[in-house]
């Protein structure tokens, strides 16, 4: 008895396999594939299936979720993470998209922003101008957002959150500030942060200017206390919000807690944009 329950489930388990496939599934070797079903036949979908990765796969018609989420394990994998960085990952990102309680309360009336009012989904970074790693991931952002396919579906808007442990946090943040008010927010942020290494405080005026910015109105708002005010109601907003470092985003008001990788991000605001609209369409 005990040998034909163990045919049994080794004959289900090599049918889920076989259907737990998706094109980028199906390019790894052998062997990566073996770790990826691994992963996928005892991870469970959070949303629009209540199964595991790999049964949901199998279920017609396939929830769009799993084939997204079997996407990312095998991407994952394919990149050289180990099966318990996968499971973290997995694990971060349901509690981002699926977190509980009020949505945080952020002001956006004056935030720069870029995407449509109306887009189904909104993110908003908290970042610091002196930070190393935003100065990366939020240029690879907007450029993501600003092109098909994310461009109609994400609003990004920028606040600032000045670090006490970055060297220059509070004057390229009054920079940042600045810049907000001049109407010129993104084309600033994106040459500082290009030059980021060549920061010093004297130099954003010349930096204001290669971003097309009036030199003496930019520096005349960076020495105003109205100035300085908005970069302070910045960084309290943050701190009401729970924000303790940078980049912490939002998606829809929820926390990300999920891995600060570009290709993640983008990925979890297309499953959301999806999830909003599909949402919508049955309210109708």
């Amino acid at each position: 008895m005990t040998r034909v329950v163990t045919v049994f489930a080794l004959a289900v388990w090599c049918s889920i396999s076989s259907l737990a496939q998706t094109p980028v599934c199906d390019s790894l070797s052998d062997a990566d594939r073996k770790v990826a079903e691994a992963i996928m036949a005892t991870e469970y979908l959070y949303d629009c299936c209540d199964d595991t990765i790999a049964a949901c796969l199998a279920v017609d018609p396939v929830c769009d979720l799993a084939v997204r989420l079997a996407d990312n394990v095998c991407r994952r994998v394919a990149s050289g993470q180990d099966e318990a960085r996968i499971r973290r990952g997995l694990s971060r990102r349901a509690r981002s998209m699926m977190g509980r309680g009020a949505p945080a309360e952020i002001d956006l009336s004056a935030a720069p922003a870029v995407g449509p009012q109306d887009a189904p989904v909104t993110l908003v970074v908290y970042a610091c101008a002196r930070c190393p790693y935003c100065s990366k991931l939020v240029p690879e952002l907007y450029e993501a957002l600003t092109e098909p396919p994310l461009a109609d579906d994400v609003r990004m808007a920028f606040r600032i959150f000045p670090i006490r442990g970055h060297e220059g946090s509070t004057p390229a943040g009054l920079g940042f500030a600045a810049a907000v008010e001049m109407d010129a927010f993104w084309p600033f942020l994106l040459h500082a942060y290009g030059h980021f290494d060549e920061f010093d405080p004297e130099v954003q005026a010349d930096w204001a200017e290669s971003a097309g910015l009036e030199r003496e109105a930019f520096q005349k708002l960076m020495a105003d206390s109205a100035t300085r005010d908005s970069l302070v109601a910045s960084k309290k907003e943050g701190l009401v919000n729970g924000v303790e470092e940078t980049p912490t985003l939002f998606i829809n008001g929820r926390r990300w807690v999920g891995d600060l990788e570009t290709a993640e991000v983008l990925d979890a605001l297309a499953e959301e944009a999806e999830r909003v609209k599909a949402s919508s369409r049955s309210d109708e």
